[in-house]
């Protein structure tokens, strides 16, 4: 659900961007829903995240969930091409669980893609999205730390910019459980594309302004980071794509990331008013094109 100018590197976390192949998969038999729900005037300098921050910014989304629906990027059909290239196995038909699917950007997309999809999504006002946008996906609340599903009960598990929110020491068993043989486990982020000019000039505004953003740092699209334990073997592809905006949708867009929700009203409407003007200096017509790198990191449970 977050990651605003985390840019990754590369799956093994040295650069590089490539495709890792996967083993064949064996279907299994499909049980019901039933079955499956047992520039700021202070520059902020690079800070160490807490429990306590990490949990406050995963709070925040909940306050702007209606403004997140409206504004964050979607995803590309290519993107769910390569996931089944890598899972080795349709989403049509399939039963997917999108975790931390927050307003339903992902799940929607999943769901029209032919899979018989459950959202799952801890937050109050990030549900309620959900509900309203998607009132005929089914959705339960939880975490990824602690599913609301039965073992063996899914033949993928999804993450649409969510992962990073978990604790790999309690998701990677979790997802393991959940799995049945064959299935895949799924992470993937929108991340700002750095060799665009404009692009990167403004994640550096960013990151002067707020600092590193940690959380996405410390469990982000890298194999490293997305499962320490080495227990998944994850194959990488990064999926390039873009789309054009007003520049008002793109600064909504932004500000709907925690490092934005959960500055000061004052910090975060003076770095947003200056970079209105940044944007529209670039882009007088009004229109820019937001271009994303999506890190996607697949694993199977064999």
């Amino acid at each position: 659900m977050d990651g605003v100018g985390a840019v990754a590197s590369g799956a093994d976390g040295s650069g590089r961007r490539g495709v890792a192949g996967s083993p064949s998969r064996q279907r299994a038999p499909r049980p019901s829903y039933r079955d499956l729900t047992a520039t700021a005037p202070h520059p902020v300098h690079h800070v160490r995240m807490t429990a306590s921050s990490h949990l406050t910014r995963a709070h925040s989304f909940s306050a702007a969930a209606a403004q997140y629906a409206s504004n964050r990027p979607s995803y590309p059909p290519a993107l769910f091409d390569a996931i089944e290239e890598l899972a080795a196995r349709p989403l049509t038909g399939a039963r997917v669980a999108d975790i931390g699917a927050g307003t339903g950007i992902a799940t929607a997309l999943l769901h029209a893609r032919g899979a018989d999809v459950i959202g799952v999504e801890p937050g109050d006002g990030m549900a309620a999205q959900f509900h309203r946008t998607n009132p005929g996906i089914p959705l339960v609340r939880g975490t990824g730390n602690a599913l609301p599903l039965a073992t063996a009960s899914v033949d993928f598990l999804t993450y649409a910019q969510a992962w990073h929110w978990t604790d790999p020491d309690r998701s990677v068993p979790e997802a393991l459980r959940v799995l049945r043989p064959g299935g895949a486990l799924a992470l993937w982020w929108n991340t700002s594309a750095l060799d665009v000019p404009w692009i990167a000039a403004q994640a550096h505004r960013i990151g002067h302004a707020f600092g590193t953003d940690p959380v996405v740092a410390a469990n982000g699209a890298s194999t490293r980071a997305a499962d320490p334990s080495g227990h998944l073997g994850f194959a990488h592809r990064v999926v390039r794509w873009s789309r054009r905006v007003s520049v008002d949708t793109h600064l909504a867009n932004i500000g709907s990331h925690s490092i934005f929700l959960v500055q000061p009203d004052e910090t975060r409407t003076a770095f947003l008013a200056e970079e209105k003007q940044h944007l529209r200096s670039l882009f007088p017509h009004g229109t820019i094109e937001e271009t994303y790198d999506v890190e996607l990191l697949v694993a199977t449970h064999t």
